[in-house]
Protein backbone atom coordinates (compact mmCIF):
# COMPACT_ATOMS: atom_id res chain seq x y z
CA UNK A 1 0.00 0.00 0.00
CA UNK A 2 1.03 3.61 -0.78
CA UNK A 3 -0.14 6.62 -1.02
CA UNK A 4 1.28 10.14 -1.62
CA UNK A 5 0.62 13.67 0.03
CA UNK A 6 2.65 17.12 0.57
CA UNK A 7 3.92 16.51 3.58
CA UNK A 8 4.28 13.59 6.14
CA UNK A 9 4.66 15.11 10.08
CA UNK A 10 6.16 12.44 11.96
CA UNK A 11 5.40 12.72 15.65
CA UNK A 12 1.97 13.39 17.19
CA UNK A 13 3.04 15.39 20.26
CA UNK A 14 2.15 19.35 20.17
CA UNK A 15 5.14 20.39 17.89
CA UNK A 16 4.04 17.78 14.93
CA UNK A 17 0.80 18.72 15.70
CA UNK A 18 1.43 22.27 15.39
CA UNK A 19 4.14 21.86 12.16
CA UNK A 20 0.69 19.88 10.55
CA UNK A 21 -1.66 22.76 11.48
CA UNK A 22 0.14 25.08 10.17
CA UNK A 23 0.81 23.56 6.73
CA UNK A 24 -2.61 22.73 6.35
CA UNK A 25 -3.62 25.93 6.67
CA UNK A 26 -1.57 26.68 4.00
CA UNK A 27 -3.69 24.20 2.01
CA UNK A 28 -0.92 21.34 1.98
CA UNK A 29 -2.25 17.72 2.02
CA UNK A 30 -0.99 16.73 5.39
CA UNK A 31 -0.44 13.69 7.06
CA UNK A 32 0.44 13.08 10.92
CA UNK A 33 1.91 9.76 11.66
CA UNK A 34 2.63 8.58 15.27
CA UNK A 35 3.04 5.09 16.57
CA UNK A 36 1.13 6.16 19.88
CA UNK A 37 -1.54 8.79 20.24
CA UNK A 38 -1.33 12.34 19.94
CA UNK A 39 0.74 13.77 22.73
CA UNK A 40 2.01 10.75 24.33
CA UNK A 41 5.33 11.31 24.68
CA UNK A 42 7.50 14.34 26.25
CA UNK A 43 4.25 16.52 25.90
CA UNK A 44 1.98 14.36 27.78
CA UNK A 45 4.83 14.28 30.52
CA UNK A 46 5.67 18.02 30.68
CA UNK A 47 4.51 21.05 32.64
CA UNK A 48 2.75 23.17 30.15
CA UNK A 49 4.66 26.17 31.10
CA UNK A 50 4.33 28.95 27.98
CA UNK A 51 7.33 31.37 29.15
CA UNK A 52 9.55 33.81 27.95
CA UNK A 53 13.40 32.64 28.14
CA UNK A 54 16.26 34.41 28.26
CA UNK A 55 19.49 32.26 27.78
CA UNK A 56 20.55 33.73 24.68
CA UNK A 57 19.02 36.07 21.92
CA UNK A 58 17.77 33.39 19.79
CA UNK A 59 15.83 31.34 22.91
CA UNK A 60 14.38 35.02 23.91
CA UNK A 61 13.50 35.55 20.22
CA UNK A 62 11.92 32.29 20.14
CA UNK A 63 10.05 31.97 23.10
CA UNK A 64 8.70 35.43 23.26
CA UNK A 65 7.53 34.73 19.14
CA UNK A 66 6.04 31.29 20.91
CA UNK A 67 4.45 33.12 23.33
CA UNK A 68 2.73 35.52 21.27
CA UNK A 69 1.30 33.15 18.86
CA UNK A 70 -0.53 31.55 22.26
CA UNK A 71 -2.04 34.45 23.06
CA UNK A 72 -3.47 35.03 19.90
CA UNK A 73 -4.59 31.64 19.95
CA UNK A 74 -6.14 31.51 23.03
CA UNK A 75 -9.52 33.02 22.63
CA UNK A 76 -10.29 29.73 20.32
CA UNK A 77 -9.00 27.32 22.75
CA UNK A 78 -11.49 24.92 24.18
CA UNK A 79 -11.80 24.79 27.96
CA UNK A 80 -10.43 21.32 28.23
CA UNK A 81 -7.03 22.71 27.31
CA UNK A 82 -7.26 25.04 31.05
CA UNK A 83 -5.11 28.18 29.24
CA UNK A 84 -4.53 30.23 32.77
CA UNK A 85 -2.71 33.24 32.24
CA UNK A 86 -0.93 32.71 36.14
CA UNK A 87 2.15 34.66 35.56
CA UNK A 88 5.51 33.34 36.63
CA UNK A 89 6.91 34.65 39.77
CA UNK A 90 11.34 34.11 39.02
CA UNK A 91 11.92 33.89 43.35
CA UNK A 92 15.02 34.90 44.92
CA UNK A 93 16.18 33.59 47.81
CA UNK A 94 19.21 36.11 48.64
CA UNK A 95 20.54 39.14 47.55
CA UNK A 96 22.76 38.28 45.18
CA UNK A 97 19.35 36.23 43.13
CA UNK A 98 17.58 39.88 43.46
CA UNK A 99 20.97 40.71 41.35
CA UNK A 100 19.55 38.36 38.96
CA UNK A 101 16.01 39.97 39.65
CA UNK A 102 16.97 43.51 38.56
CA UNK A 103 19.12 41.75 35.27
CA UNK A 104 16.46 39.67 34.33
CA UNK A 105 14.08 43.26 34.68
CA UNK A 106 16.10 45.13 32.64
CA UNK A 107 16.63 42.96 29.89
CA UNK A 108 12.70 41.64 29.38
CA UNK A 109 11.89 45.70 29.89
CA UNK A 110 14.22 46.15 26.86
CA UNK A 111 12.86 44.00 24.52
CA UNK A 112 8.94 44.86 25.38
CA UNK A 113 7.83 42.10 28.19
CA UNK A 114 6.65 43.88 31.23
CA UNK A 115 7.94 42.33 34.29
CA UNK A 116 7.83 43.63 38.20
CA UNK A 117 9.93 43.49 40.73
CA UNK A 118 8.75 41.97 44.11
CA UNK A 119 10.35 43.17 47.43
CA UNK A 120 10.13 40.26 50.46
CA UNK A 121 6.59 41.87 51.25
CA UNK A 122 5.21 41.97 47.84
CA UNK A 123 6.15 38.13 47.28
CA UNK A 124 4.68 36.92 50.26
CA UNK A 125 1.28 39.28 49.79
CA UNK A 126 1.76 37.56 45.98
CA UNK A 127 2.24 33.50 47.55
CA UNK A 128 1.42 33.75 51.23
CA UNK A 129 2.70 29.74 51.67
CA UNK A 130 6.16 30.62 50.29
CA UNK A 131 8.61 30.43 53.18
CA UNK A 132 9.68 33.56 55.15
CA UNK A 133 11.82 35.24 54.72
CA UNK A 134 12.85 35.28 51.21
CA UNK A 135 14.72 38.56 49.45
CA UNK A 136 11.75 38.97 46.76
CA UNK A 137 11.57 38.22 42.89
CA UNK A 138 10.54 39.08 39.25
CA UNK A 139 6.85 38.85 38.68
CA UNK A 140 5.99 37.76 34.67
CA UNK A 141 2.48 38.38 34.31
CA UNK A 142 2.51 37.50 30.96
CA UNK A 143 3.42 34.18 31.25
CA UNK A 144 0.63 31.07 31.04
CA UNK A 145 -0.08 27.41 31.98
CA UNK A 146 -1.69 24.84 30.06
CA UNK A 147 -2.44 21.08 29.16
CA UNK A 148 -0.29 20.06 26.65
CA UNK A 149 -2.55 17.13 25.73
CA UNK A 150 -5.35 19.00 25.23
CA UNK A 151 -3.82 21.59 23.56
CA UNK A 152 -2.14 19.33 20.87
CA UNK A 153 -5.63 17.54 20.46
CA UNK A 154 -6.90 21.06 19.98
CA UNK A 155 -3.96 22.24 17.19
CA UNK A 156 -4.76 18.72 15.11
CA UNK A 157 -8.19 18.65 15.24
CA UNK A 158 -7.86 22.18 13.33
CA UNK A 159 -5.43 20.56 10.80
CA UNK A 160 -7.91 17.84 10.25
CA UNK A 161 -10.74 20.44 9.76
CA UNK A 162 -8.38 21.91 6.62
CA UNK A 163 -7.66 18.54 5.45
CA UNK A 164 -5.13 16.59 7.40
CA UNK A 165 -5.45 12.98 7.95
CA UNK A 166 -4.08 11.04 10.69
CA UNK A 167 -1.90 7.86 11.52
CA UNK A 168 -1.86 6.09 14.66
CA UNK A 169 -0.73 3.04 15.61
CA UNK A 170 1.75 2.15 13.46
CA UNK A 171 6.02 3.14 13.55
CA UNK A 172 7.87 4.71 10.78
CA UNK A 173 10.48 2.12 9.80
CA UNK A 174 12.66 4.94 7.78
CA UNK A 175 12.67 8.33 6.05
CA UNK A 176 14.36 7.80 2.69
CA UNK A 177 14.63 10.91 -0.11
CA UNK A 178 10.83 11.68 1.13
CA UNK A 179 9.48 8.36 1.58
CA UNK A 180 8.18 7.04 4.69
CA UNK A 181 8.28 3.52 5.64
CA UNK A 182 5.53 2.24 8.12
CA UNK A 183 5.58 -0.95 10.62
CA UNK A 184 2.50 -2.26 8.65
CA UNK A 185 4.56 -2.07 5.04
CA UNK A 186 2.81 1.26 3.40
CA UNK A 187 5.48 3.46 1.69
CA UNK A 188 4.47 7.33 2.04
CA UNK A 189 5.47 9.44 -0.70
CA UNK A 190 5.88 13.12 0.47
CA UNK A 191 7.23 16.27 -1.05
CA UNK A 192 8.64 17.08 2.67
CA UNK A 193 8.79 15.19 5.52
CA UNK A 194 8.68 16.63 9.50
CA UNK A 195 10.69 14.70 11.58
CA UNK A 196 9.06 16.33 14.75
CA UNK A 197 9.72 12.86 17.37
CA UNK A 198 11.85 14.68 19.73
CA UNK A 199 14.38 12.60 21.66
CA UNK A 200 14.20 9.73 19.37
CA UNK A 201 14.26 11.75 16.20
CA UNK A 202 18.36 10.62 15.97
CA UNK A 203 16.31 7.40 15.04
CA UNK A 204 14.93 8.62 11.95
CA UNK A 205 17.70 10.64 11.25
CA UNK A 206 21.07 9.49 12.50
CA UNK A 207 23.75 12.42 12.93
CA UNK A 208 20.85 15.05 14.75
CA UNK A 209 22.83 15.88 17.84
CA UNK A 210 19.59 15.14 19.89
CA UNK A 211 19.79 13.46 23.04
CA UNK A 212 17.40 12.51 26.44
CA UNK A 213 16.79 14.54 29.15
CA UNK A 214 15.14 12.70 31.83
CA UNK A 215 12.47 14.81 34.65
CA UNK A 216 10.26 14.08 37.24
CA UNK A 217 7.39 15.44 37.74
CA UNK A 218 4.54 15.02 40.42
CA UNK A 219 0.98 15.55 41.21
CA UNK A 220 -0.79 16.70 43.88
CA UNK A 221 -4.65 16.52 45.14
CA UNK A 222 -6.93 19.62 44.96
CA UNK A 223 -5.66 22.72 47.16
CA UNK A 224 -7.23 25.65 45.39
CA UNK A 225 -5.47 28.62 46.60
CA UNK A 226 -2.71 27.36 47.70
CA UNK A 227 -0.20 28.11 44.60
CA UNK A 228 -1.22 31.27 42.24
CA UNK A 229 1.21 31.67 39.80
CA UNK A 230 4.17 29.48 38.39
CA UNK A 231 7.04 29.60 41.09
CA UNK A 232 10.43 28.97 39.89
CA UNK A 233 13.76 29.41 42.22
CA UNK A 234 16.27 31.49 40.05
CA UNK A 235 18.62 28.56 40.75
CA UNK A 236 16.83 26.41 38.16
CA UNK A 237 18.70 28.43 35.62
CA UNK A 238 22.07 27.21 36.67
CA UNK A 239 20.41 23.52 37.56
CA UNK A 240 18.92 23.54 33.62
CA UNK A 241 22.07 24.87 32.36
CA UNK A 242 24.15 21.92 33.91
CA UNK A 243 25.16 19.85 30.50
CA UNK A 244 25.33 16.80 32.35
CA UNK A 245 24.60 14.85 35.32
CA UNK A 246 21.36 15.30 37.44
CA UNK A 247 19.98 18.27 38.99
CA UNK A 248 16.48 19.41 40.72
CA UNK A 249 14.95 22.12 41.60
CA UNK A 250 12.20 24.04 42.88
CA UNK A 251 9.49 24.47 40.01
CA UNK A 252 5.66 24.20 40.78
CA UNK A 253 2.47 25.11 39.09
CA UNK A 254 -0.97 26.05 39.67
CA UNK A 255 -3.49 23.90 37.63
CA UNK A 256 -7.25 25.28 37.12
CA UNK A 257 -8.32 21.91 38.65
CA UNK A 258 -7.03 23.55 41.92
CA UNK A 259 -3.87 20.91 42.13
CA UNK A 260 -0.16 21.95 42.00
CA UNK A 261 1.91 20.01 39.67
CA UNK A 262 5.97 19.71 41.08
CA UNK A 263 8.89 19.79 39.18
CA UNK A 264 11.73 19.60 38.03
CA UNK A 265 14.49 17.18 37.48
CA UNK A 266 16.87 16.14 35.08
CA UNK A 267 18.88 13.74 34.30
CA UNK A 268 21.48 12.64 31.09
CA UNK A 269 22.45 9.15 29.81
CA UNK A 270 19.24 7.71 32.17
CA UNK A 271 17.01 5.67 29.81
CA UNK A 272 14.73 3.86 32.07
CA UNK A 273 11.43 5.29 32.27
CA UNK A 274 10.83 4.33 35.77
CA UNK A 275 10.70 7.06 38.48
CA UNK A 276 13.82 7.33 40.87
CA UNK A 277 12.47 7.65 44.36
CA UNK A 278 15.83 9.21 45.39
CA UNK A 279 15.28 12.07 42.68
CA UNK A 280 12.07 12.44 43.61
CA UNK A 281 12.62 12.66 47.27
CA UNK A 282 15.16 15.52 46.31
CA UNK A 283 12.71 17.02 44.41
CA UNK A 284 10.30 17.50 47.02
CA UNK A 285 12.50 18.32 49.77
CA UNK A 286 13.57 21.45 47.70
CA UNK A 287 9.91 22.15 47.03
CA UNK A 288 9.04 22.22 50.60
CA UNK A 289 12.10 24.18 51.34
CA UNK A 290 10.04 27.00 49.74
CA UNK A 291 6.43 25.89 49.94
CA UNK A 292 6.50 24.38 54.02
CA UNK A 293 2.56 23.02 53.55
CA UNK A 294 3.00 21.12 50.76
CA UNK A 295 4.83 18.99 52.84
CA UNK A 296 0.97 17.51 54.33
CA UNK A 297 -0.20 17.65 50.92
CA UNK A 298 -1.12 14.31 49.46
CA UNK A 299 0.25 13.71 45.73
CA UNK A 300 -1.75 11.15 43.54
CA UNK A 301 0.46 10.91 40.62
CA UNK A 302 4.44 10.33 39.74
CA UNK A 303 5.52 10.24 36.21
CA UNK A 304 8.47 10.32 34.31
CA UNK A 305 9.20 11.87 30.79
CA UNK A 306 12.37 13.01 28.28
CA UNK A 307 13.25 15.76 27.09
CA UNK A 308 14.85 16.27 23.66
CA UNK A 309 18.42 18.43 24.90
CA UNK A 310 20.67 19.85 22.18
CA UNK A 311 24.06 20.64 22.98
CA UNK A 312 23.28 24.74 22.46
CA UNK A 313 19.87 24.64 24.03
CA UNK A 314 18.60 25.36 21.23
CA UNK A 315 16.01 23.38 18.91
CA UNK A 316 16.84 21.80 15.50
CA UNK A 317 13.81 23.70 12.74
CA UNK A 318 14.45 23.22 9.55
CA UNK A 319 15.75 21.42 6.50
CA UNK A 320 18.61 18.18 7.37
CA UNK A 321 21.51 19.02 5.05
CA UNK A 322 21.95 15.68 4.29
CA UNK A 323 18.05 15.26 2.61
CA UNK A 324 16.56 18.65 1.64
CA UNK A 325 13.13 17.08 1.73
CA UNK A 326 13.63 16.18 5.45
CA UNK A 327 13.15 18.75 8.07
CA UNK A 328 13.28 18.45 11.74
CA UNK A 329 11.24 20.03 14.55
CA UNK A 330 13.05 18.62 17.34
CA UNK A 331 15.64 19.47 20.04
CA UNK A 332 13.34 21.97 22.32
CA UNK A 333 13.81 20.21 25.40
CA UNK A 334 11.72 22.13 28.08
CA UNK A 335 10.42 24.14 26.11
CA UNK A 336 8.63 22.14 23.20
CA UNK A 337 5.26 23.17 24.79
CA UNK A 338 6.25 27.15 24.50
CA UNK A 339 7.77 27.06 21.15
CA UNK A 340 5.62 24.63 19.36
CA UNK A 341 3.85 27.20 17.58
CA UNK A 342 6.74 29.29 16.39
CA UNK A 343 8.56 26.51 15.17
CA UNK A 344 5.24 25.36 13.04
CA UNK A 345 5.00 28.78 11.91
CA UNK A 346 9.16 28.92 11.30
CA UNK A 347 8.70 26.11 9.15
CA UNK A 348 5.86 26.80 7.23
CA UNK A 349 7.80 30.30 6.72
CA UNK A 350 10.61 28.17 4.97
CA UNK A 351 8.60 25.91 2.99
CA UNK A 352 6.68 29.39 1.24
CA UNK A 353 10.59 31.34 1.13
CA UNK A 354 8.86 33.94 3.49
CA UNK A 355 10.14 35.90 5.34
CA UNK A 356 9.81 34.96 9.25
CA UNK A 357 9.11 37.27 11.76
CA UNK A 358 12.24 35.70 13.72
CA UNK A 359 15.49 34.97 12.37
CA UNK A 360 15.39 31.60 11.26
CA UNK A 361 19.71 31.13 11.38
CA UNK A 362 20.20 30.08 15.05
CA UNK A 363 17.91 27.03 14.91
CA UNK A 364 19.00 25.40 11.27
CA UNK A 365 19.95 21.88 12.11
CA UNK A 366 23.44 23.30 9.37
CA UNK A 367 24.55 24.57 12.46
CA UNK A 368 25.38 20.58 13.98
CA UNK A 369 27.50 19.93 10.41
CA UNK A 370 29.50 22.87 10.77
CA UNK A 371 30.21 23.06 14.53
CA UNK A 372 28.54 27.10 14.74
CA UNK A 373 26.53 28.10 17.87
CA UNK A 374 23.85 30.50 17.82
Amino acid sequence: MSMAVDVAVVGAGIVGASCARELAREGLHVVTIDRGFIGCGATSAGMGHIVVMDDSEAQFALTRYSQMLWDDLQPELPAEVEFDRTGTIWVASDHEEMDEVRRKFSYYGERGVTTRILDARELHEAEPHLRTPLAGGLLVPGDSVLYPPSAAAHLLNDARSHGASLIFGQSVVSIDRGNVSLSDGTVIHAERVVNATGQVAPLLTPGANVKPRKGHLVITDRYPGLVRHQLVELGYLKSAASPSGESVAFNVQPRKTGQVLIGSSRQYDVTDTRGDAKIVARMLERTFEYVPSLRSASSIRTWTGFRAATPDKLPLIGPWPEDPSLILATGHEGLGITTSLATGRLIADQLFQRKSAIPIEPYLPSRQMTGAHA
